[in-house]
Order: structure tokens, then C-alpha cells, then sequence
């Protein structure tokens, strides 16, 4: 089980630019094909940009077409989270952060990979490993 990660708002104000403060503590998103990663094809790790958790590794990153980064499945399915969304006059499944409960994106079930699974993820909520400067795998 992950350990959970809580700092004060003014903590999470501090440590995030305004776009990932919205993105991540207030469930924003970004406009489609605007954010770093939609068209990183770079190996390695995207971890949370809150808190370093590791969250999708390179190698199920795919291009949806949709304008975010798209992954079929997680590194480790323990350091994501999902909940019903009912915002927007519509019923999504949102996809958190394990560990600071950080707002990552949506999950849709139209994705390419064996459980069908599309990962549509905010850049902003990202911070990017590659391959060869990975060090640590649990995120501290």
C-alpha cells in the first residue's frame, strides 16, 4: 500500500507552478495538444509531478489521437487510484494519484491494450524519467 502524502494548500501552492496547482489539487485539465508529453516518444518513467510517485512507464505510452498522453495500463496498478466522476453533465472514471491524491487525468475504455484501457493524462500532472537517468523506482 502506498504511503499518503498531505500538505496544506499553501504547501501545494509553494511546490507547484499555477498550471499543475490546477491541474492536480483542483482537477483542471489542459487544452488538447498543448501539454510537453503528448508527443514524447522518449523512453523511460512519468512519474507524479506532486510527489515523485512512478506512474506510467514509457513503453505503454501510445498515440490516441486525442491530444493527451495516453497509456494503456499503469507501472504498478497500488499507485494510481480511480473514481467515479460525475462533472461536466457526464460519467467518467478519474485516475489519482496513489500517494498525494493528485488529479491525473480520465480513464476510457477504448484503449489499445489488453484490458482495453486508455490512460488520458494531463502533462502538467507529469514529471518525466528517461531511460538511463532513472534512479529511483519508489518515488522518494
Amino acid at each position: 500500500m502506498t504511503e499518503k502524502m498531505n500538505l496544506t494548500e499553501a504547501e501545494w501552492r509553494e511546490r507547484l507552478s499555477p498550471e499543475q496547482y490546477h491541474i492536480l489539487r483542483e482537477g483542471g485539465t489542459e487544452r488538447a495538444f498543448t501539454g510537453k508529453y503528448e508527443k514524447n516518444k522518449a523512453g523511460g518513467l512519468y512519474k507524479c509531478a506532486g510527489c515523485g510517485l512512478p506512474l506510467f512507464d514509457s513503453g505503454t505510452k501510445y498515440n490516441s489521437g486525442s491530444g493527451w498522453p495516453s497509456f494503456t495500463a499503469p507501472a504498478d496498478q497500488q499507485n494510481v487510484d480511480m473514481h467515479q466522476d460525475s462533472s461536466h453533465g457526464m460519467v467518467r472514471t478519474e485516475v489519482t494519484c496513489a500517494r498525494c491524491a493528485g488529479h491525473l487525468g480520465h480513464v476510457f475504455p477504448d484503449g489499445p491494450g489488453p484490458e482495453g484501457l486508455r490512460f488520458c493524462i494531463n502533462s502538467a500532472s507529469l514529471a518525466f524519467e528517461p531511460e538511463g537517468e532513472v534512479r529511483d523506482k519508489s518515488g522518494d
